[in-house]
């Protein structure tokens, strides 16, 4: 900000280019700040978490719930390992992690397993510890097949041990890949991530693409969704909003 002279007239003036240079690096200062450690916005781009997040939702993500790791900070490039001012994950977080096998690409899923918990799907039912989840028919959702037509997906209400309660569907019934597995046991310091979208979702299910996730990995919390376009529209046509935004999904709690 360029100073008056004392008892000069009060009056504009300009700082040229270099004032400008000056105002648009604090910008992107505090842009980065906010985004590392405070709200990153994320958007998603497949159905792994239908019914709970749909395609073409925008949300924010609180990089402070779990404290901070090198995965933080943009293109993950601090120098240090572990996490600082860390605190614990809650079973039924929805979390952004860093996929552990490239350590770059960005998932989105559902904490199930805690560190020491075994975990197995037996007849399309989730069990923890040895006790199966409670899990209860709630009706049905739309969802598209693989050929993407629309069609009619059963939904239910799932309860983990500890109350948080959400929806999954189950697009093939008891019948997908992934509905009869092996105990998985939870290594130290990782956790147990699943889609809400049950048969399709590549997960912690496929120890060969995601499999245990380091707590490092962990990004951030999902938290509100800002904004929300029907699947297939370009947030950028704004011609297109007042049909095709999800105005019911604004601001809603992720959950």
């Amino acid at each position: 900000m360029t100073n008056l002279t004392p008892g000069e007239p009060a009056k504009a003036r300009s700082g040229g280019w270099g004032e400008t240079i000056r105002v648009i690096v604090e910008a992107l200062l505090i842009a980065v700040v906010i985004r590392t450690f405070l709200f990153q916005p994320f958007s998603i781009p497949s159905g792994s978490l239908i019914p709970t997040l749909l395609i073409g939702d925008y949300l924010f993500v609180s990089k402070y719930s779990y404290g901070f790791s090198r995965h933080s900070f943009p293109f993950s490039a601090a120098p240090f390992s572990g996490r600082i001012w860390a605190a614990e994950p809650t079973r039924g977080d929805i979390v952004v992690f860093k996929l552990p096998k490239d350590n770059e690409t960005d998932y989105i899923k559902r904490v199930i397993g805690l560190p020491g918990d075994r975990v197995q799907v037996l007849d399309g039912r989730l069990r923890i510890n040895g006790q199966p989840v409670q899990k209860v028919a709630d009706g049905f959702v739309e969802d598209r097949d693989a050929f993407g037509r629309v069609t009619r997906v059963p939904r239910f209400r799932e309860t983990l041990p500890n109350g948080v309660s959400y929806h999954v569907i189950e697009r093939e019934g008891d019948r997908g890949y992934f509905d009869n597995t092996v105990e998985y046991v939870v290594p130290a310091d990782h956790y147990f991530m699943m889609g809400d979208n049950r048969d399709n979702s590549t997960d912690s299910r496929d120890l060969q693409s995601v499999g245990f996730v380091p707590f490092e990995n962990f990004v951030g919390k999902a938290q509100i969704i800002f904004f929300s376009m029907d699947e297939g529209t370009p947030a950028w046509q704004v011609w297109r909003w007042p049909t095709d935004l999800r105005w019911n999904r604004i601001f809603q709690k992720v959950r």
